[in-house]
C-alpha cells in the first residue's frame, strides 16, 4: 500500500477482478465519450482532432488485452509540468489564432487553451494510471470535457452523446466505489470470464440504465418547472464561434461553388400556407451593382436607417419604386436565421414589413427598445445593425410580383437617370459577350422579351456544374461562355447581368438562396449552405425590379429513406433549439396552456367515451331485461350466469382455491414427489380439519411445539407425523410420500368425526 493509502497495480492478484474489469471498461468509454463530443463540437483544431481520438483507441487496444501502464507516475508528473511550461505560448499564439474570428477571441482563446491542457493531463494520466486516485482523477476529466463541450456547442449531437455519458458515468462510479471497498478484504475476488462476473457485469449495465433514466426523467421535470428569465446576463460570455461563411456583402466568381457543397442549415422558414405559398420563392439576401471582370459589389455608401417600429412591432420598409403596381401574391413567413458571416436579413423578394428580436452582440438590446432600428441601402437590402452570433428569429411580409406579361412589355425603356446610372455600369469585356446578347436578342423588340430570350439561352445551352478545377482565368465570364459552357449559379446570373447592361437593360446581381428543402414533418422550409444560389433583377418602368434566374436546374438524385430521416431529425433539432436552448419564461407558460388545453381535451374525450359506454351498456341490459322476460330460454341464461358468478367466487376465495388445488394434486392426478409447496398445502388442511373439530394452532405456536402439545395420543400421533413430513419436505428437502401424508389427513379426519 502506498502512502497515500492506495493500492498499486503491482500489488493486485494477477487475475483482475470483475469489478474492477468492469470498471476499467465502463471509465475507458466515459472518457472516450467525453473526448468525441468534445469533437463533435467542431470547435477543436485539426491536430486535437485527429490525434486525441487515435491515443484513446491505442490505449484502449493496450487496456482490452490487459497491459500495464505505458508512463511511469514519475514520468506522467514531469510531461504534465512540462506543458505547465509550455500553456503561455498556446494561450497567447496557438489559441489565438484558432479564436481570430471569435466573438470574445481573448475569452475564446483561454477557453481553448485550457482545453489542450485538460486533454493533455488526461491522456498522460491514462497513460500512467496505477491507483485508485489516478482512476478518480480521469473521472473528473471526464466530467470536464462534457462540461467543456457543453460549453461549446448545445446541438442535438451533443444530447445524443450526453445520455450515453450519463449512463457511463453512473457505471462508473458504482464500480469503483464497489471496487475501493473491496480493497483490504480477505474474500477472495471474483475472477472475470466467470458466470458470476457476467451476471454481475449484467446486473450493473440494467442498473446503470434504469438509473440514468430515472435521473433524465427528474431532470427533464426539475427543467420544465424551475422559473427561467431571459436577462442575457451570460450572454457575454457565448462561445458560439463558428459562423456560416461564404455568404458575404460582395461575389467574386467562383466562390458561391464552395459554399454549395456545405450541407449546413443556414436559415428554417415557415411561410403561410406551405410549401404551396412559397413555391418558386428566393430568399433575396444583397443586391450587387458593380462588376470588375472577377467580382460583384457596391460602392461605399450611407445606409437608410429605419427606427420607430409601428404598433406591434413592425418596421414599414421603403419600397425603390412608390409607383410599382401592386399586382401579385403576398406571403407572410417566420424565418429562423443562423450566424452568418454577413449581416443582411434575407426576404422573398422585397419585403413590404418585418419585426424580429434584432439584438447587438451580447444580447442586450431586446427589440422594442430606444435602440431598435434596421439599416436599408440604396438597392433595398435589409440589414441588422448588429452582427449577431445567434439564431435569429424575424417575421416578414411581401409581395411576390406576378405582372402581366402583356403589360411588362408594354412598359418601354424611359429610364429614370438614377438607374440609368447606376445599372448600366459596365468594365472592358470581351467583345464576344456583347455580341452574343445582340445575337440571342435579335428577333426581340422589347426589354421584357429580350431578357426572357437571354434567361431561356443561357439555361438551355450550357450546363450545371460545381467542378471548375483549373487554372484561374483571367476573364472568367469569356472563359465561362465561350470555353467551359458549364458553371455554378453565379456564372450565370453575371453573365445575364452583363449581357442585359449590353443591351441598355438596367439589371442588377442578386445573392441570395434557393427556396430549400420542405420538411413536411416541422412544416418549414429547411435552407442549407449548398442552397447559395444568384439571380438577376431587371428593371421595367412603372413595375420595378422583377426576378430573373438563367441558372439551369442541376442533376439531383430523388430523395429516398434518408432524406425522410432526415426531416425527423431536422424536427427534432428544431424542437431541441426552441424547448432546450431557448427555453425561458415565454416557453414555459405555452407548455403550462397547451398541458392545460391538453388535459381538458383528454377530459372531455374521457367524459364523452365513458358516456358513451354507459350508453350502451344500458341499451344491452335493456335488451337482455326483455328477453328474460318474455322467453324461457332468458331465465336459463339467467341462471347459468348466476351459477358462472358463484363458481367465480369461490374460485377467487383463497382456502377454495387451494382445497381445490390440493384435491386436484392428491385425488385427480396424484403427485409422486413430495414438494415444498405441495406439503404445504396439506400441513394447511390438516390445521383446517382440526379447526372444524375445535382444535386451533394459535400464531405463537411453531408446527413443532402445536404437535407436541396435543393431549390424545391418538390424534397427536398422525398430526406429529404429518408435521414431521411437512418441515422435512419444505427445509430439508428430505423425500416422501403424498399419498401417505392425505392418508394421515384422512386418519385425523376420521378420528375427529368419531368423536
Amino acid at each position: 500500500m502506498d502512502p497515500a493509502g492506495q493500492i498499486s497495480a503491482e500489488v493486485l492478484p494477477v487475475h483482475l477482478s470483475a469489478v474492477r474489469r468492469h470498471f476499467e471498461i465502463s471509465l475507458y468509454f466515459l472518457l472516450l465519450t467525453g473526448v468525441l463530443t468534445l469533437v463533435s463540437t467542431g470547435k477543436l483544431d485539426l491536430v486535437t482532432i485527429l490525434v486525441l481520438p487515435a491515443a484513446m483507441l491505442f490505449k484502449g487496444y493496450r487496456w482490452w488485452h490487459s497491459k500495464g501502464p505505458e508512463l511511469s507516475n514519475r514520468v506522467g508528473t514531469w510531461l504534465t509540468i512540462a506543458y505547465f511550461i509550455f500553456f503561455p505560448f498556446d494561450l497567447w499564439i496557438i489559441s489565438r489564432m484558432l479564436a481570430a474570428n471569435a466573438q470574445n477571441p481573448s475569452l475564446y482563446a483561454g477557453l481553448l487553451a485550457t482545453i489542450h491542457l485538460m486533454l493533455f493531463a488526461t491522456i498522460v494520466r491514462l497513460y500512467s494510471a496505477t491507483t485508485t486516485r489516478d482512476y478518480l482523477f480521469l473521472t473528473m476529466m471526464g466530467f470536464s470535457a462534457m462540461l467543456a463541450s457543453a460549453i461549446l456547442t448545445v446541438d442535438t449531437v451533443f444530447l445524443v452523446f450526453f445520455f450515453i455519458f450519463l449512463g457511463l458515468a453512473v457505471s462508473t462510479f458504482v464500480a469503483l466505489e464497489m471496487w475501493r471497498s473491496a480493497q483490504g478484504t480477505v474474500t477472495r475476488p471474483m475472477e472475470t470470464g466467470t458466470v458470476a462476473a457476467t451476471e454481475l457485469h449484467n446486473a450493473l449495465a440494467i442498473t446503470s440504465v434504469g438509473i440514468a433514466f430515472g435521473s433524465l426523467a427528474v431532470g427533464a421535470i426539475i427543467f420544465l418547472i424551475l422559473p427561467r428569465f431571459s436577462g442575457g446576463y451570460m450572454s457575454a460570455l457565448n462561445m458560439q464561434s463558428t459562423m456560416i461563411t461564404g455568404f458575404s456583402d460582395d461575389v467574386e466568381l467562383g466562390e458561391i461553388g464552395e459554399i454549395k457543397k456545405s450541407s449546413m442549415v443556414v436559415m428554417r422558414v415557415t411561410v403561410d400556407g406551405g410549401i404551396a405559398a412559397a413555391q418558386g420563392v428566393h430568399w433575396r439576401g444583397v443586391a450587387l451593382t458593380k462588376f470588375d471582370g472577377k467580382r460583384w459589389y457596391n460602392d461605399a455608401h450611407e445606409p437608410t436607417t429605419l427606427t420607430s417600429p409601428a404598433e406591434g412591432g413592425w418596421f414599414r420598409l421603403n419600397s425603390e419604386d412608390i409607383h410599382a403596381p401592386m399586382t401579385g401574391r403576398r406571403i407572410h413567413y417566420t424565418v429562423l436565421l443562423e450566424p452568418i458571416g454577413s449581416t443582411a436579413l434575407f426576404f422573398a423578394n422585397e419585403a413590404e414589413s418585418v419585426r424580429g428580436h434584432f439584438i447587438d452582440d451580447a444580447g442586450r438590446v431586446p427589440f422594442g427598445s430606444r435602440r431598435t432600428y434596421l439599416l436599408q441601402d440604396f438597392t433595398g437590402s435589409i440589414f441588422n445593425p448588429y452582427h449577431s452570433y445567434t439564431r435569429m428569429e424575424y417575421e416578414a411580409k411581401s409581395l411576390v410580383p406576378a405582372p402581366p406579361p402583356a403589360a411588362v412589355r408594354e412598359a418601354g425603356s424611359d429610364y429614370p437617370a438614377a438607374i440609368r446610372d447606376t445599372y448600366l455600369q459596365l468594365p472592358t469585356l470581351d467583345s464576344r459577350i456583347p455580341d452574343l446578347a445582340a445575337q440571342i436578342t435579335a428577333r426581340d423588340n422589347t426589354p421584357y422579351d429580350k431578357a426572357r430570350s437571354i434567361e431561356g439561352y443561357l439555361r438551355s445551352h450550357y450546363g450545371y456544374t460545381l467542378d471548375l478545377s483549373g487554372t484561374p482565368q483571367a476573364d472568367p465570364l469569356a472563359y465561362f461562355l465561350f470555353q467551359k459552357r458549364a458553371g455554378h449559379c453565379e456564372y450565370f446570373a453575371a453573365a445575364m447581368t452583363v449581357m442585359l447592361r449590353t443591351l441598355d437593360i438596367p439589371s442588377r446581381y442578386i445573392n441570395g438562396f434557393q427556396t430549400g428543402e420542405y420538411n413536411d414533418v416541422a412544416g418549414d422550409l429547411v435552407v442549407r449552405a449548398s442552397d447559395a444560389h444568384s439571380w438577376v433583377e431587371a428593371y421595367f418602368p412603372g413595375f420595378g425590379w422583377l426576378t430573373f434566374d438563367p441558372t439551369p436546374p442541376s442533376n439531383e438524385p430523388p430523395p429516398g429513406l434518408f432524406a425522410r430521416i432526415s426531416h425527423y431529425w431536422d424536427w427534432f433539432e428544431l424542437q431541441w433549439s426552441e424547448w432546450v436552448i431557448n427555453y425561458d419564461f415565454g416557453h414555459q407558460v405555452t407548455a403550462a396552456q397547451n398541458l392545460g388545453r391538453f388535459s381538458r381535451d383528454w377530459t372531455e374525450r374521457i367524459r364523452a367515451e365513458f358516456s358513451s359506454i354507459r350508453r350502451r351498456a344500458t341499451r344491452q341490459l335493456e335488451l337482455w331485461q326483455y328477453r328474460v322476460s318474455r322467453s324461457p330460454a332468458g331465465r336459463t341464461e339467467v341462471f347459468l350466469i348466476f351459477g358462472v358468478f358463484v363458481v367465480g367466487i369461490l374460485i377467487l376465495r383463497p382456502e377454495v382455491r387451494r382445497r381445490l388445488l390440493l384435491m386436484w394434486r392428491t385425488r385427480v392426478l396424484p403427485a409422486r414427489k413430495m414438494t415444498p409447496h405441495l406439503a404445504t398445502l396439506q400441513y394447511l388442511e390438516m390445521l383446517r380439519v382440526l379447526a372444524g373439530g375445535g382444535i386451533r394452532k394459535t400464531d405463537a405456536q411453531t408446527p413443532m411445539e402445536f404437535a407436541t402439545s396435543l393431549p390424545d395420543g391418538k390424534l397427536a400421533a398422525p398430526v406429529f407425523e404429518l408435521t414431521s413430513i411437512y418441515q422435512a419436505a419444505r427445509y430439508g428437502g428430505k423425500p416422501a410420500d403424498p399419498q401417505h401424508a392425505s392418508s394421515l389427513i384422512d386418519r385425523i379426519h376420521a378420528f375427529l368425526h368419531s368423536r
